[in-house]
């Protein structure tokens, strides 16, 4: 199964009852042979340019596993969903997020280093 980021835009309508469409959206994914690893709601937001005569989205983050023949049936139940305005499938580089959070976890170890060193020259010098 391969892992893809789905967002969804959603009507901004939609934000008071969000529970609906969210579980419509997710019906979708499963019955394409996906599984919801992640969801991220970002709520209402202002959009960059007009979509559909709505100048704000509700923004919805979908982390999925889902094999290569499920995005095709998704994409298009996507696009006859009212509830959707936009959406955007991709799969993410699995190899670079690793490679990020390696170097990250990297630069706070040599942050708290010199954080530590910092400390110990401070604390000999206030026993002199």
């Amino acid at each position: 199964m391969n892992q893809y980021e789905i967002a969804v835009l959603y009507h901004p309508d939609l934000e008071i009852d969000m529970e609906k469409a969210t579980k419509k959206v997710e019906k979708i994914f499963t019955d394409n042979g996906g599984k919801i690893v992640s969801m991220d709601n970002w709520g209402k937001r202002k959009l960059a340019y007009t979509i559909s005569k709505q100048d704000h989205a509700v923004y919805v983050i979908y982390t999925i596993e889902m094999p290569g023949t499920g995005v095709a049936k998704t994409e298009y139940s996507l696009n006859i969903t009212d509830e959707v305005i936009r959406f955007l499938i991709t799969r993410p580089d699995l190899k670079a997020i690793a490679k990020a959070e390696v170097a990250k976890a990297e630069k706070a170890k040599k942050a708290a280093e010199r954080g530590d060193r910092d400390n110990d020259s401070y604390d000999k010098e206030s026993e002199e």
